[in-house]
């Protein structure tokens, strides 16, 4: 048995034999008394001792086979790649076909991709191409093969980025006349010169930005100080002479108010405001209601003529005041003719917001009575009755459903919320201080007890006669009281009038809610700042005999 690669063989190497196609054996050696590739056949093609020099990369161990991947004998192609065809070539010697590939290689295979340096020992040309084979140079004149440049998508339009501005030159180079075209070793060369010119253009258009981001970035900059550290806008002195009057709503806290303030003319800016009012120690008891102020004022003399009474030009509806004194009030306010809010009221009391257990009432006089309730209201020229009126009935049933009259009426024997609002303004009519009203709410309570065998159901209220009559006499007398037919007569009808005879304040309400229990049936007031209560009839006409006493003296 002979070595492969040591054989005797009579014929030299071929390149058109079918046994050493593109992908067969490039003169591999098997190692001592290993079988031979040919089944003990004496090798056709013995190695010739210029094999390494005349295939090259084909014989060095580092390019053995394709990719870096060893190849097999051709047997070996042949026996598990049966389905491989060996190249076909056109007319020029080139391959027309798809190269045989080793089914365990990484890659596809290129049969020409590593001889690169074949040609230079004296390759032979097989394809009858000399031009494909230029003489090698010396290796000391010799240059490596530049890298293509990259593909980019700029545009260097008809000077090809090449202008004397950018370049620094005066834009004429002869290297670039037609017909003139440099090989790719001449356009390396004056590669650097080229990206020059064109990093010009870059670094131009990177100051225009970078200079207009830091102009940004400053002015956003000093805008940020300013919003976080700088002083808020603000007018200096007491105001330009010329009034204003702002109403400011109810439940409205410094930002607002300092929105209504700016909105009118008075202050700046609405941070100036706020500051001013949180550096003054009163500044958070500041209401709601209509201010006279001046138009252009520091924010510090805002709020303390805000502060100051003079200022506020509210319409003030006092405890116990009727519907008909509040009617006239609105009025004189709004400047319009008198009796058009009692107009209103007469006609368009259904519209103004009324709960539901107030309405449907018989023999009503008014059936806004009780629900303009005692407070502090803007109200100026411009606005309208039913806007005021509107307002006023709000306020009055927040007030009580806050207070819960309408979940406690039935606890105290009574029909329904009406007739506990009813309660109330019996209270606050009769009572002559807000410590009067508990015991003054037994009393009615205590008359309208049925089988009661002191009153007999009778309350007896002068202030009853007094609101029907429209007046607020004391001196009345019995035969009077007695005999006039009138529903809120109560000399004349038992129990409670058909609706409330004032607008009680907040301190009657909770009176009426919360009576207490001494057993007092009747009161009487001597120097008409306090009254006295006692529990029976000959107790009370002690202290009349006394009052009449005093009046006569």
């Amino acid at each position: 048995m002979t070595e492969y690669g040591r054989g005797q063989g009579s014929e030299p190497w071929h390149p058109d034999d079918p046994l050493y196609g593109d992908g067969g054996w490039r003169g591999q050696q098997t190692h001592q008394g290993e079988q031979s590739p040919y089944d003990g056949q004496p090798q056709p093609y013995p190695q010739q001792p210029q094999t390494q020099q005349q295939y090259g990369a084909w014989a060095t161990a580092e390019q053995n086979g394709y990719d870096g991947q060893q190849q097999h004998p051709p047997q070996y192609d042949q026996q598990y790649a049966p389905e491989q065809h060996q190249p076909q070539y056109d007319q020029n010697g080139w391959p027309t076909g798809t190269h045989p590939q080793d089914p365990y290689a990484a890659a596809p295979p290129d049969a020409y991709g590593q001889q690169t340096g074949n040609y230079g020992g004296e390759h032979a040309d097989y394809y009858a191409a000399p031009e494909a084979y230029p003489p090698p140079e010396p290796p000391g004149r010799r240059r490596a093969e530049p890298e293509p440049e990259p593909e980019t998508d700029w545009d260097p339009g008809p000077d090809k980025g090449e202008h004397a501005f950018f370049a620094g030159g005066d834009g004429d180079d002869p290297g670039d006349e037609q017909g003139g075209r440099r090989g790719r070793g001449e356009r390396r060369g004056r590669g650097g010169k080229e990206r020059k010119r064109r990093t010009g253009v870059a670094c131009l258009v990177v100051v225009l930005v970078f200079g207009g981001g830091i102009a940004g970035i400053g002015y956003f900059g000093y805008q940020f100080y300013q919003d976080r550290f700088g002083s808020a806008p603000d007018f200096a002195g007491g105001g330009n002479g010329q009034q204003v009057s702002v109403e400011i709503p109810k439940g409205a806290l410094g930002y607002k108010i300092g929105q209504v303030l700016k909105e009118n003319g008075v202050v700046k800016s609405v941070d100036a405001f706020v500051a001013a009012q949180a550096a003054n120690p009163q500044g958070k008891t500041i209401q709601d209601g209509v201010y006279t102020l001046q138009k252009e004022m520091s924010a510090a003399s805002a709020v303390e003529l805000m502060l100051s009474p003079k200022s506020r030009n509210n319409l003030i509806i006092a405890e116990g005041r009727r519907n008909a004194d509040i009617y006239e009030l609105i009025d004189k306010r709004l400047g319009v003719e008198e009796g058009t809010t009692a107009e209103v009221a007469e006609q368009d009391w259904e519209k103004l917001g009324l709960p539901e257990w107030a309405q449907g009432h018989e023999d009503v006089k008014d059936p806004l009575e009780g629900f303009l309730f005692p407070s502090s209201y803007g109200v100026s020229e411009g606005q309208k009755p039913e806007e005021v009126l509107k307002r006023m009935v709000a306020q009055a049933t927040e007030t009580y459903e806050k207070l819960g009259v309408e979940q406690k009426a039935e606890s105290f024997g009574l029909d329904n919320p009406w007739q506990l609002i009813t309660v109330a303004s019996l209270v606050q009519a009769e009572g002559t201080s807000h410590s009067d009203f508990r015991k003054m709410a037994e009393v009615i309570y205590n008359r309208l007890e049925p089988g009661n065998t002191e009153t007999n159901g009778m309350l007896e209220f002068d202030s009853t006669y007094n609101y029907v009559k429209n007046q607020s006499k004391i001196d009345l007398t019995l035969s009077e009281l007695r005999n006039y037919d009138n529903p809120y007569n109560t000399y004349y009808y038992k129990g409670l009038p058909p609706g409330p005879i004032s607008n009680p304040g907040e301190e009657a309400i909770k009176g009426a809610l919360n009576p207490t229990d001494g057993g007092w049936f009747y009161f009487i007031s001597l120097d008409g700042r306090t009254s006295e209560f006692t529990r029976t009839n000959a107790d009370h006409q002690k202290l009349v005999d006394k009052w009449n006493a005093s009046r006569n003296d």
